[in-house]
C-alpha cells in the first residue's frame, strides 16, 4: 500500500482514504460512550451477584465482563457489520483488510485483543502504552494503530468520492426505478467489479464480454431489489445501479464532511470526478438483458 493504493484480490488498484487521529478519535468517542453504557448495564446485573461470595468468585466475574465489553461485544460487531462499529458508522469510516477486502473475524478478534492489552482499555501500563499508541498512529500517513498493525487492517472513509474514478451517467429511463433501489446487501467489491467491466468492456472481445456481464448482472440483481423492468439492457441495468450507488454515495458525503469540516482539520477529498456518459464505453454489453431472479 502506498499513499492509499492498494491491490485488491482482481489485481486492480483502489484507491482509499485512510482515516486518521481526528476522525478515529471521534468514532472512538462515540463508541466508548456505547461501551460505557453496556458495561455499566453488565454491571447492574453483575454486582448484586457477586456481593455474598467470595473475593475470588468475586474477581472471575470481574474477569468476564472485562472480556465480554471490551472483546466479545466489539468483535461479534465488527464481525458481523464487516468492520463497522456503531463510531465508525456514524462517522463513515470503515476497517478493510491492507489489500482493500472486507475482515474477518480473526482481524476483528486480533484488533480487540490489542485493544484490550496496550490500547483501550489498555491494560499493560496504560498511560504509558495509550502515548505509545498515539504516538504510532501519528507517525503513519495510513493512520494505522496497533491493533491495526498486528491484524493487517486498515480504517478508511468509506466510499470516498476519491476512490471511484470512472462512472457511468444514469440512464434517463431508469432514473425513476434507480431512486428506488435498495441497495444494502450490495457487495463493495462486487459493484467496483461492475465500474471496471462499464469502463473497459469496449477491450473485451466477444463472447467474453456478454458472458461476463451476464455474470455480474446475475450477482447484482441477487443483491438489490426491486428487478430491473423487462427488457432492459445489461449494459443500462448495469450503469443505473453504479451511478445510483455513486449519487448516494456523494451525498452521505457531502454531509459528513459538513459536520467533519466544524470539527477536524483534516484537508477535504479531492472533487469527485465528472461522470462520464454511459455511452462512452459502457454500452459494449448491450447484447444481453438483466435474467429474471431465480
Amino acid at each position: 500500500m502506498a499513499d492509499g493504493t492498494v491491490v485488491d484480490g482482481e489485481a486492480v488498484a483502489v484507491e482509499l482514504r485512510p482515516a486518521r487521529l481526528g476522525s478515529r478519535m471521534l468514532g472512538f468517542v462515540v463508541d466508548l460512550s456505547l461501551q460505557l453504557a453496556f458495561g455499566l448495564a453488565v454491571a447492574t446485573v453483575v454486582v448484586p451477584l457477586t456481593l455474598p461470595r467470595s473475593a475470588a468468585f468475586g474477581r472471575g466475574v470481574l474477569v468476564v465482563a472485562t472480556v465480554l465489553v471490551f472483546v466479545a461485544a466489539p468483535v461479534l460487531v465488527e464481525t458481523l457489520t464487516g468492520g463497522r462499529s456503531v463510531g465508525k458508522l456514524a462517522l463513515g469510516l470503515r476497517v478493510v483488510r491492507v489489500d482493500g477486502g472486507p475482515i474477518g473475524f480473526r482481524h476483528a478478534l486480533t484488533r480487540a485483543l490489542v485493544g484490550l492489552a496496550v490500547e483501550w482499555p489498555g491494560l499493560l501500563v496504560p498511560p504509558v502504552s495509550w502515548l505509545l499508541c498515539l504516538g504510532v498512529m501519528v507517525g503513519q500517513r495510513s493512520g494505522r494503530r496497533l491493533g491495526d498493525l498486528a491484524a493487517g487492517t486498515l480504517v478508511v472513509h468509506e466510499r470516498s468520492p476519491q476512490s471511484w474514478g470512472w462512472v457511468p451517467a444514469m440512464p434517463v429511463e431508469l432514473a425513476g426505478w434507480a431512486q428506488r433501489l435498495d441497495l444494502t446487501a450490495l457487495d463493495d467489491q462486487l459493484a467496483n467489479t461492475v465500474r471496471h467491466y462499464l469502463a473497459r468492456n469496449r477491450r473485451i472481445g466477444e463472447p467474453a464480454r456478454t458472458r461476463l456481464g451476464l455474470a455480474l448482472a446475475s450477482q447484482v440483481a441477487a443483491q438489490t431489489t426491486p428487478p430491473a423492468p423487462p427488457g432492459t439492457p445489461g449494459w443500462a441495468y448495469l450503469a443505473a445501479v453504479v451511478a445510483e450507488r455513486h449519487r448516494r454515495s456523494l451525498h452521505r458525503q457531502a454531509v459528513r464532511r459538513g459536520i467533519a469540516a466544524r470539527i477536524l482539520a483534516e484537508p477535504a477529498p479531492d472533487p469527485a470526478p465528472a461522470l462520464s456518459p454511459a455511452g462512452n464505453g459502457a454500452r459494449g454489453g448491450r447484447g444481453f438483458t438483466v435474467p429474471p431472479v431465480p
